[in-house]
């Protein structure tokens, strides 16, 4: 391929950030003068989870892309089609379109599952740690999963931009880490998930801590394990959480908490339930 291309495979790269504001994608304000309009090559960079050398050098008409690499970065510079097809045309790549798995659904049976634990809060998570479903403990428990935009409704995602989280969880730097660790596994299992790469990339540029467990390379699985929360209503719960794979799904894991009967936790986890019902906290719409 001649230089041409690349560089209009650059310039077109540019313009388009250009034309974007960190709001935009998903990023914080910080309030700086902006040297520059729209984002910088970094930010994009690190939305892309790729390297700000290895971007700069695309934009300089000085690398060849990935089709893998073209198709994120059409996602985090909100092209359409249309621009997307002719990013991969400048870049000399046939535009075919990374197969897409269907949105995950939760079964019926499995939602009458979550709406017959009262007493027991519990969620279903997809890939990605997505909050597929949940039952109103698991909101009163958690966070009112309803008011986050289903696209946002990720649990990693929630665990480190939502405030009220780090307070939540008494070891709140373990947890969020397991979370970083499982995250881990699901890029491993599919490395070019296009959400996944966003995600890590928003997570990596808004959160050093998100960034730093990454850049461990540390992996984990969803097992069991216990936590404890500081809860604003109920006061302090220690929960035995557990996690059962759906059959139908693989992907899709259901999470209970649960307390010994008799121990302060479980009678705590009653109190809960009796505010939630008092306020009318939402379970996840059916079906999911």
């Amino acid at each position: 391929m001649t230089n041409c291309p690349l560089n209009e495979l650059g310039e077109f790269l540019k313009r388009r950030r250009s034309e974007l504001s960190p709001r935009t994608v998903g990023l914080p304000e910080t309030g700086r003068v902006r040297r520059v309009a729209g984002l910088r090559r970094e930010e994009v960079a690190q939305l892309a989870s790729i390297s700000t050398d290895y971007y700069t050098r695309l934009e300089q008409g000085r690398m060849q892309a990935s089709a893998p690499v073209l198709d994120v970065l059409a996602r985090v510079l909100l092209l359409d089609d249309d621009e997307r097809g002719y990013l991969f045309q400048l870049a000399g790549k046939p535009a075919v379109r990374t197969r897409r798995r269907g949105r995950q659904k939760v079964q019926p049976q499995l939602q009458r599952v979550l709406d017959d634990l009262t007493a027991t809060p519990a969620l279903v998570q997809g890939r990605r740690g997505d909050i597929l479903a949940w039952n109103a403990l698991a909101a009163a428990l958690v966070i009112d999963f309803s008011r986050i935009p289903e696209r946002h409704r990720n649990h990693p995602r929630i665990q480190f931009t939502e405030p009220a989280m780090r307070t939540l969880y008494a070891d709140w730097e373990a947890s969020a880490q397991i979370s970083v660790a499982q995250l881990r596994m699901e890029a491993a299992k599919y490395p070019e998930d296009p959400r996944l790469i966003e995600l890590v990339g928003e997570l990596s540029t808004r959160d050093v801590q998100f960034a730093k467990g990454w850049g461990a390379h540390r992996a984990a699985a969803p097992t069991v394990g216990t936590k404890t929360l500081n809860h604003p209503v109920v006061g302090e719960l220690v929960l035995d959480w557990d996690t059962l794979t759906a059959n139908t799904d693989p992907d899709q894991h259901l999470t209970v908490w649960t307390a010994a009967p008799g121990s302060p936790t479980h009678d705590r986890l009653r109190i809960l339930a009796s505010w939630a019902a008092e306020q009318k906290m939402p379970a996840s719409p059916y079906p999911a």
